[in-house]
């Protein structure tokens, strides 16, 4: 085995472990700068929560295709995890302040650009520029942080920062639906601009520059791989529900995409100050860690994106009412992970999330059967059951290696766990689009071309039935009948992997508590 990499090398990503000293503390000026970080952290779920809502809304003003349609969501949070072991990198190289001050001027500007798109393909371009200034700003709002509390005030500073997150996924659908209902779409975007327009204020006030962490150079060949591999994959599973698995464009991209991945690993193994120590994937328990933290993309973000569309353009209801319903899977959010972390004082934190999750599972499979008028209690068990791991996984990322390579371990655990959310909701959906066209086809092959079938298949899966029914015209039933075989199977298939991730954690984690500090056996 080869001799693992000296603990000198450079930790890639904001939550990490410094040799700088901490500012002073009695300043007030650190608590302006926590309220600036908890602004920025804010940002994230109102920008994927709120486009989902008022996705139908965007699609009548503005038309689009399904594909464009799709990457309003996906073109912010796939450019946002792929940028962040960058973002993270520069905030080590120039300084917090510049990075989190310079990305949320350009997060704000992009904002407050999109209503004035003329079309969803403009929005898509905007999007992803949002999304770059979006990881620079987080990534350095969660370093600046670091040396400013320590101990037992340094865990509740996060779980405040995670606490401010749940908000955001708890009452963005609420508050994207009163806004659509009150105003229109467009104030989606404005409003979300001027609360980083608030936050640029809030930082150039509270925030002291510091002297970069890191005095070497940017691993750029690892940058540009790993970020060109990601966005091939996610490009290429949204391409394929309407151009076909075997067409040049996504079996290209899924090529090109696997080839950039293995270059993106040799060249971390081999470069002298890489971003990612690809040998802590050895070890059984970091594997472990990292499928934790991809679970809730999988199994939470998906359906925050996903039932919005559903519940305004497939079961009729405004868009205030699809955002309150929306409240009861994501509001244990504001509460569970703070009672995990007491539990963990007793249970082991691998076997609290493995519980977690089962109880998702429970909870996905409960809402297969279930109409959407009474799935509070579903959706309440899902974020129950999603909260237990999610109060627990930061600290276990750190738990599974040695001291030294903490921040190393946080910043590979943020990546895998941000990124998974654009692959996670394009692989989902996709899955959800080609289901559909196989029962359309199968029903209507030789009596509709399949031109229309692939196009009204990939509207249903949006959650666009009267798009759907424009192509289709006569086949309202039918098209309704389909989608909800499809969304039954897809749920079925995210309560299968909670149960397979659930018995993961029981197998890897089950010794681990979110306080020990002792590394996994090589």
């Amino acid at each position: 085995m080869p001799s693992p990499r000296p603990a000198t090398v450079r930790p890639p990503l904001p939550l990490r472990q410094r040799d700088i000293a901490p500012l002073p503390t009695a300043t007030h000026l650190r608590w302006w700068q926590l309220f600036a970080a908890c602004l920025t952290g804010l940002l994230i779920p109102l920008c994927f929560t709120g486009p989902a809502v008022v996705l139908p809304s965007i699609s009548q003003a503005l038309d689009g295709s399904a594909a464009q349609l799709n990457w309003i969501i996906n073109g912010y949070i796939l450019t946002y995890g792929s940028a962040m072991m960058v973002s993270g990198s520069l905030t080590d190289l120039i300084g917090p302040r510049r990075v989190w001050l310079w990305g949320l001027i350009w997060f704000s500007i992009v904002t407050l650009a999109i209503p004035w798109a003329p079309s969803v393909l403009w929005i898509d371009v905007l999007r992803l520029l949002q999304g770059l200034g979006g990881a620079a700003a987080f990534a350095a709002a969660m370093s600046s942080l670091v040396p400013l509390f320590n101990g037992v005030a340094r865990t509740r500073v996060f779980s405040l920062i995670g606490t401010t997150f749940g908000i955001g996924l708890a009452f963005g659908p609420l508050a994207a639906g009163a806004l659509v209902d009150a105003a229109s779409w467009h104030w989606i975007f404005w409003s979300t601009g001027l609360i980083g327009v608030g936050g640029v204020v809030l930082v150039a006030l509270s925030v002291k520059a510091s002297a970069p962490a890191d005095t070497g150079g940017l691993d750029w060949p690892g940058a540009i791989t790993f970020t060109a591999a990601l966005a091939l994959f996610t490009y290429a599973i949204l391409q394929a529900p309407e151009q076909g698995w075997r067409t040049a464009a996504v079996a290209g991209s899924l090529a090109a995409a696997l080839v950039l991945f293995v270059a993106f690993v040799l060249i971390e193994r081999h470069a002298a100050r890489p971003m990612l120590d690809v040998s802590l994937f050895r070890r059984p328990r970091f594997v472990g860690v990292q499928l934790l933290a991809a679970s809730p993309a999988f199994l939470f973000i998906v359906l925050i994106v996903m039932l919005p569309g559903r519940l305004t353009g497939v079961d009729g209801y405004s868009a205030l009412v699809a955002g309150q319903m929306m409240v009861g899977l994501a509001a244990p959010l504001l509460v569970v992970p703070v009672g995990a972390a007491l539990l963990a004082r007793t249970f082991s934190t691998g076997h609290l999330a493995g519980a977690g999750l089962l109880l998702a599972a429970a909870g996905l499979a409960w809402m297969a059967h279930t109409p959407a008028a009474a799935w509070s209690m579903p959706m309440v068990m899902i974020g129950i059951g999603i909260g237990l791991p999610w109060g627990l996984m930061d600290a276990m990322a750190v738990s599974v290696v040695e001291p030294e390579r903490a921040g190393m371990a946080t910043g590979i655990f943020n990546t895998v766990r941000i990124s998974a959310d654009g692959v996670a909701i394009a692989t989902i959906g996709a899955l959800t689009a080609t289901l559909i066209q196989s029962d359309l086809l199968r029903a209507l092959s030789g009596r509709v071309a399949d031109g229309a079938i692939v196009a009204a298949g990939n509207r249903m899966a949006l959650g666009e039935l009267a798009q759907a029914v424009s192509l289709l015209p006569g086949q309202q039933a039918l098209l309704l009948h389909s989608y909800d075989d499809a969304f039954r199977v897809v749920l079925y298939c995210m309560a299968a992997l909670a149960v397979g991730v659930a018995l993961t954690a029981f197998a890897l984690l089950g010794g681990i508590h979110a306080h020990d500090a002792a590394p996994d056996a090589m």
